[in-house]
């Protein structure tokens, strides 16, 4: 489906270096929860019920663990690198829960750069707000590629 105006791409591998790195910061409101939960149809109780919740180690609800690997794959989509970028492997380490009305603290730095694989690779690590790590996450990602139009019109 072509929608008219052309977007920008992320960055090519050849854009990207080792110790390339962003920051992000998310809150998790009840608005995000319940659209994951009614787009996953995800009735677990852990995730939205506080009566559940208190009957376990927990005691209060949690963000679903995907929720979180959805806020690192949007980051790598929106800016490191970018448009067109896709993950092609994901390693996660769930430190401690995440609780709701939580901010965290997202911090990507590129530790590879594989120009024969056109992979890169990132390391993420999210802290909440009294700076306890609560995710680890490796993820490699092939950037955008580009065509060369010149030899797409050639064919």
């Amino acid at each position: 489906m072509d929608i008219g105006k052309p977007r920008k791409l992320g960055k090519t591998i050849d854009e990207i270096e080792e110790g390339e790195s962003l920051s992000v910061t998310e809150s998790i409101e009840d608005n995000q929860l319940l659209l994951y939960l009614g787009l996953t149809n995800d009735a677990n109780p852990l995730y939205i019920q506080h009566d559940y919740a208190r009957q376990t180690a927990y005691e209060r609800p949690i963000v679903p663990s995907i929720m979180l690997m959805g806020i690192v794959t949007s980051a790598i989509s929106k800016h490191l690198p970018g448009p067109g970028s896709h993950v092609v492997n994901f390693s996660v380490n769930f430190v401690e829960p995440v609780y709701h009305y939580e901010t965290l603290t997202f911090e990507f730095e590129v530790i590879k750069v594989d120009k024969m694989k056109d992979v890169i690779t990132i390391s993420v690590e999210a802290v909440n707000t009294e700076n306890d790590r609560v995710l680890d996450a490796v993820v490699m990602v092939q950037p955008p590629i580009l065509i060369d139009e010149s030899e797409e019109t050639n064919e």
